[in-house]
């Protein structure tokens, strides 16, 4: 097992002056799961293919455990890679397709049966060893290109999209099998993807890039509690965080028809840089209704007229109902401008579609981002 470290590593493509990865920096600890997520193009990918030795590494280092492997081939770096169409020999058998690379490599025919047959093992494979890929499905064939990965006990495994060819339940089952199979290898890995419920149930850590910049890594539940920028706060969350610009007023931010306190360091932050605004972010489960009872929130809030109910005015355009929870999709003005928001609701007081509800964030649930640079101010 080994660390994985990126020293400022950078990858510009030829013709571009543009860096696809700009000085990435990223420690990875031994044995630890680390998700590379982004939206498309923001160079997680590339990030992955470096360390693999399949992309050229134009300036800083990478190194895996005490080696620096820059600039080795990828057969002398020690890894294995699981591609997202799995990349099987379709004339070979699964016990040939797993057993491949230790053939090449020179190893003894009764040594790869056994490593293969413990391997198969392990993925609940072994029915399936004679047969040919295509009499398999595309969750037995992942887990085929699994095997392989495990059968040549790497350093490291490199995981690049390899759930995004699966049907959706079959997705969520698959990727509790890897994270389980990860922690009982203890095999360091670093997982690509582009879904972020993915990112945030399987990760130890999880880096979240954008534009070829690093924007944050950290713990899944760090993340989804501080949020180091907007980029992040709107990406990281499913339904994803509101994100609303209000203004600043006496005793925290004017929120519709109310005053909702927020943190006055933040609140100072922002209005030493001249910002008169900030950007307030509320997760869907972070909103009280006014209408049902209004929760301690509306209690902590001050109404600018007597007539007015606390809150923001949302109009109810979709509800979808989930059972346990419900999560209202509406529209409110917010500095004159129609502003969408989602607000999570008990699942047996739904609201109907055309309806209004007043709502206020819970103090303390808060996140406050400058508006102008976009960073956040909250400790």
């Amino acid at each position: 097992m080994a660390t994985v470290s990126f020293d400022k590593a950078t990858r510009i493509y030829p013709g571009s002056t543009k860096p696809a990865v700009d000085g990435l920096e990223i420690e990875i600890e031994d044995g630890e799961f680390l998700v590379l997520v982004g939206p498309s193009g923001c160079g997680k990918s590339t990030s992955l293919r470096m360390l693999a030795g399949l992309e050229d590494v134009n300036g800083g280092a990478i190194r895996i455990g005490d080696r620096d492997v820059t600039h080795l081939p990828p057969k002398d770096r020690d890894i294995a890679m699981v591609f997202q169409n799995y990349a099987l020999y379709p004339h070979m058998s699964v016990a040939d397709n797993m057993g491949f690379a230790l053939k090449i490599a020179g190893v003894n025919k009764s040594e790869i049966r056994q490593k293969v047959e413990e391997a198969a093992k392990i993925l609940d494979l072994t029915e399936y060893l004679d047969r040919k890929p295509k009499a398999l499905s595309g969750g037995q064939r992942q887990r085929v290109a699994m095997g392989r990965a495990i059968v040549r006990e790497p350093q490291v495994f490199l995981m690049d999209e390899p759930l995004s060819n699966l049907d959706a339940k079959l997705r969520v089952s698959t990727r509790t099998q890897i994270a389980s199979l990860q922690r009982r290898l203890g095999i360091t890995t670093v997982y690509v993807t582009h879904d972020q419920v993915e990112a945030m149930t399987m990760g130890d850590r999880v880096a979240v890039l954008k534009d070829g910049l690093l924007q944050q890594v950290d713990s899944p539940r760090n993340m989804y509690d501080r949020p180091a920028n907007l980029f992040v706060a709107g990406f990281i969350g499913s339904p994803a965080m509101n994100l609303v610009e209000v203004p600043i007023t006496d005793g925290g931010v004017k929120f519709g028809n109310s005053v909702v306190p927020v943190n006055r360091e933040a609140l100072k932050a922002a209005s030493d840089r001249g910002d008169r605004t900030v950007t307030v972010g509320v997760r869907p489960e972070h909103f009280d209704i006014v209408e049902q009872g209004g929760g301690e929130a509306a209690k902590a809030l001050t109404k600018d007229s007597a007539d007015a109910p606390a809150g923001l005015a949302v109009s109810v355009n979709v509800v979808e109902e989930l059972g346990a929870d419900g999560y209202v999709y509406g529209t409110a003005q917010v500095g004159g401008e129609a502003k969408d928001l989602v607000v999570r609701v008990n699942g047996r007081q739904v609201p109907a579609k055309g309806t209004e509800l007043h709502v206020v964030p819970r103090p303390g649930e808060t996140h406050v981002f400058s508006s102008s640079t976009g960073e956040r101010l909250t400790d």
